[in-house]
């Protein structure tokens, strides 16, 4: 029983420091994503696909994949948060979702 609890407690603690890591490397992912965007460097798209391909994860997606790919199947498949965003972010960018399938 005491074993149990220890291993819980362990688990739980290591996630807490993997959070404080990743507190971490957002405040340095984004400063570093202002500079190279004021410096006109192509890190700052680097950058931003990897807080994509987070937000897709967050979001139950594919870890490997960006949230427009994604959203680019469900707009094929007819659901309707797939066709809002495309819609959305063709806005943005003209067939965004079409050009972001497959990344």
């Amino acid at each position: 029983m005491i074993r149990r609890a220890v291993r819980f407690v362990g688990k739980r603690l290591g996630l807490l420091v993997i959070l404080v890591a990743c507190q971490l490397a957002h405040v340095l992912a984004t400063t570093w994503m202002l500079f190279a965007i004021l410096a006109g460097s192509d890190r700052a798209w680097t950058i931003a696909i990897g807080y994509d391909q987070l937000a897709n994860a967050t979001t139950g997606g594919n870890p490997d994949e960006t949230i427009s790919s994604r959203a680019n199947r469900a707009w094929k498949e007819n659901e309707v948060w797939g066709c809002v965003l495309c819609r959305l972010l063709g806005w943005l960018d003209k067939d965004h979702c079409s050009k972001s399938a497959g990344t």
